[in-house]
């Protein structure tokens, strides 16, 4: 909440934090700034994964979605309940956390997404820190393997030794954006097979036809959900055997 409002607050605004009792019967936080604000019609969808205002292709501040959502669900862990409302754009932003100051209610245990089959290794190919943070993160936590690259030479590099199972690359990066990245893959004598995932906030039906034509195998747009990307993850071949199995082989071999 706070990385957000100073992240979306100009040099010279304000962000402010108050915690008061509430009715004797809860503790609450707010989060004000005097930011940049939400649009209207985006307020309703803040806390869903992957959801986001419209932004530029080489935007410099967005993120995946996940940060508000994850708030939610950790705030909810903990009985608790959150919210958050904007005048408008340019007129700042309130969050606000309340919880309950006695004991949290048990709930009871959600099951994961089902991983089909098994375990994947997965490239993440973001230039936005805390969008690729956060995504390294949530798949970490659903049992994958996870490397991270915040460009795409770096991303082809990382490649050529973690020989992952699937790739997920934006689509809006620096200098050498996702297609070239794709084609690039495509290019390559031992990664030509990557299970390649666009995700970008683009849909269009000429968008989806471009990443067709780069190489990608799927496009996923933003917002969407971790079931979606775990179905994907499932839906993806392994790339070839674990460098352990190789080294193993070589060694028997030799």
């Amino acid at each position: 909440m706070l990385t957000n409002s100073l992240k979306f607050t100009a040099r010279g605004g304000s962000v402010s934090v108050y915690l008061q009792r509430e009715d004797e019967e809860a503790a609450v936080l707010r989060v004000i700034d005097t930011g940049v604000g939400i649009p209207e019609d985006v307020l309703e969808h803040v806390f869903e994964p992957f959801a986001q205002a419209p932004q530029t292709l080489d935007r410099a501040r967005g993120g995946l979605g996940l940060g508000l959502a994850m708030v939610k669900g950790l705030v909810e862990l903990h009985g608790g309940t959150v919210s958050i409302r904007s005048p408008g754009l340019s007129r700042g932003t309130e969050v606000r956390l309340s919880f309950p100051l006695g004991a949290a209610p048990v709930r009871e245990q959600v099951e994961s997404v089902p991983l089909s089959r098994g375990p994947r290794r997965v490239l993440v190919i973001e230039d936005n820190l805390d969008a690729s943070d956060t995504l390294q993160i949530a798949l970490t936590l659903n049992g994958h393997e996870v490397k991270v690259a915040h460009d795409g030479a770096h991303g082809l590099e990382l490649a050529a030794a973690f020989e992952p199972d699937i790739v997920i690359c934006d689509i809006g990066l620096p200098g050498m954006d996702g297609y070239d990245v794709a084609r690039a893959f495509r290019r390559h004598q031992t990664l030509r097979d990557t299970f390649l995932v666009a995700l970008s906030g683009y849909a269009q039906p000429e968008d989806l036809q471009r990443a067709r034509e780069a190489g990608f195998n799927r496009h996923v747009a933003k917002p969407t959900s971790l079931d979606s990307l775990e179905h994907l993850l499932a839906e993806a071949p392994r790339h070839s055997r674990s460098r352990e199995e190789r080294t193993d082989s070589q060694l028997h071999a030799s």
